[in-house]
């Protein structure tokens, strides 16, 4: 009966010691539960039902354990942040954006200006040199060309040209003249001044002539003309642009022809 009983009371006290070991367990979990349900907001929760009691308390995450298996009383600051990628805006240094540099520029050193340049008087210009008189003509035609823009200058009519048809036609009167002995404007042959500046091949549209005889020179035949109101008329009628002359020694002087005209 002493063994059997010592026997009995030993199974109860192992009994109790079981019994005490499953209602600490039981607690555990339970705290490990009620972490769970606190934490449904998003802390993750891992049991373990096998293993020692330390291994029953097992927490993940951001939510810390205390040494008794339940969590600590969450801070403030300790609050899960939506997405790890997002942060707080930093505050800017005071690298971030540079600000105007105070130093200051050095200033600028006083330049001694330097002593002005001895001044010289300028030479005196020199008076420009008189323009060259235009060349004389050289040809009978060119020279009473010369004297009759000179005349019509100061009628305020424009200069004539000399014109090669025009030439020609005052040179075969002159010499038809000569040769026939007559001093007419109308030809033996009774042709016109028209007919002779339209054979010479000139397409005028106004035609003036002038004929002389005996003068020895272009200025003496160029007088005698502005003397003769008819013949003056010629020279300064301003609708002509061209001129050709003619000239023919005859036994009585040289015969002149002198044709205008305008195409």
């Amino acid at each position: 009966p002493g063994a059997s009983g010592k026997a009995t009371a030993a199974g109860r006290a192992e009994r109790r010691r079981v019994q005490s070991r499953r209602r600490r367990r039981n607690s555990t979990i339970a705290a490990v539960v009620a972490v769970a349900a606190l934490g449904s907001g998003g802390t993750a929760v891992h049991l373990y039902t096998d293993g020692d009691e330390q291994d029953a308390t097992t927490v993940t995450a951001d939510a810390p354990a205390s040494r008794s298996g339940l969590p600590l009383p969450a801070s403030p600051s300790s609050a899960p942040t939506p997405s790890a990628s997002v942060s707080a805006p930093a505050s800017p240094s005071a690298s971030a954006s540079p600000s105007p540099s105070r130093t200051a520029a050095p200033k600028p050193k006083k330049s001694t200006p330097a002593p002005p340049a001895p001044t010289s008087a300028a030479p005196a210009p020199k008076p420009p040199k008189p323009k060259p008189a235009p060349p004389a003509p050289s040809g009978m035609a060119e020279q009473v060309t010369a004297l009759v823009n000179a005349e019509r200058a100061k009628e305020g009519c424009g200069p004539v040209s000399v014109n090669g048809l025009l030439n020609t036609a005052a040179q075969r009167h002159s010499a038809d003249m000569a040769a026939n002995d007559y001093f007419d404007h109308t030809s033996q042959d009774g042709r016109e001044p028209d007919d002779r500046i339209t054979a010479a091949g000139y397409q005028w549209t106004t035609y003036g002539e002038n004929i002389a005889k005996g003068q020895r020179t272009p200025a003496e035949v160029m007088q005698a003309w502005m003397d003769s109101p008819g013949h003056r008329a010629n020279i300064l009628n301003c609708s002509f642009k061209e001129i050709g002359m003619g000239k023919q020694e005859s036994g009585d002087g040289p015969v002149w022809t002198q044709v205008f005209g305008s195409r």
